[in-house]
């Protein structure tokens, strides 16, 4: 099977990156959201990072103008029935994700694969929403798409040899490296990075160390190019909390209990750089 059209369900910061990439690879994408002014913003989103690669001389005027060429964008998730493979880039919540997958499975040819780009969901719980299990795959991206190199390739159980050989191979059409990992909450990428945050979040929650602190000792005593709790605001506070809670549920394991710091910046709004303040203020 070869793909050709390459269809991304959300256009927010995860979406519209998979979606610039895809674009970049040669495919013709469509871009999906629920209102005209997601895809709107998906689309500005992308433009501006293709500006920043013209001014920066990675590609050319014309190259910019040929990606954006590919791109178009819709409100009617039906119009998905057009593309060889889906990618669901949605919010990080469960319910919302079955729904997609039942919808996607309703108005996808029975050919077509379903990826999901969950950072913590088991891909067979989702699978399991579908009549075609075998054709899903976890297919997750790191923050932010256009930069990172590496994308994890999830197998649910019954996910056949097909799917993943073309997943995989895709992966390397968009100048990734693809890695494989189990199907198990949080794969293998969150069940080590969401811990580390967590523990950095208490560490804030009791007075061990400020926000800056801890993120520099990190930074140069651990050699990360980013502290753990700008990471966290760079990510989403609230998808760290969804994370932490796939884990903590799935797990049944004490050591993924989220803070309770973390827990109520969320519930106050404060989610990091996409809300202006979390840890820190931007």
């Amino acid at each position: 099977m070869e793909v050709k059209k390459f269809g991304v369900i959300g256009a927010g910061q995860m979406g519209a990156g998979i979606v610039q990439v895809a674009a970049a690879s040669g495919l013709d994408v469509l871009m999906s959201d629920i209102k005209d002014e997601f895809t709107a913003k998906g689309l500005a989103t992308i433009t501006t990072n293709l500006d920043r690669s013209v001014q920066k001389e990675r590609i050319t005027e014309e190259e910019r103008g040929v990606i954006l060429s590919r791109i178009t964008t819709t409100t009617d998730l039906r119009d998905m029935a057009g593309v060889d493979y889906v990618v669901e880039a949605a919010v990080e919540r469960q319910d919302l994700k079955f729904q997609l997958f039942k919808d996607l499975d309703s108005i996808c040819p029975a050919n077509v694969i379903l990826g999901t780009n969950t950072s913590s969901i088991p891909i067979g719980r989702i699978a399991a929403q579908t009549g075609r299990p075998e054709k899903v795959i976890g297919f997750h991206f790191m923050n932010p798409v256009p930069v990172m190199e590496l994308v994890e390739v999830i197998r649910g159980l019954v996910t056949d040899d097909e799917t993943f050989r073309l997943t995989w191979d895709l992966c390397k059409k968009f100048g990734k490296t693809p890695a494989e990992a189990g199907d198990y909450p949080g794969f293998i990428a969150n069940r080590i990075l969401m811990p580390m945050i967590n523990e950095a979040i208490f560490c804030v929650y009791q007075s061990v160390g400020k926000p800056e602190d801890i993120d520099t000792v990190m930074r140069l005593g651990m050699n990360h190019p980013m502290g753990p709790l700008a990471l966290a605001d760079l990510i989403g506070l609230d998808t760290c909390l969804a994370i932490l809670e796939t884990l903590n549920d799935g797990f049944k394991d004490s050591k993924y209990r989220p803070c309770p710091l973390l827990r109520k910046y969320v519930e106050a709004g404060w989610l990091g750089r996409k809300t202006g303040k979390g840890f820190y203020q931007y």
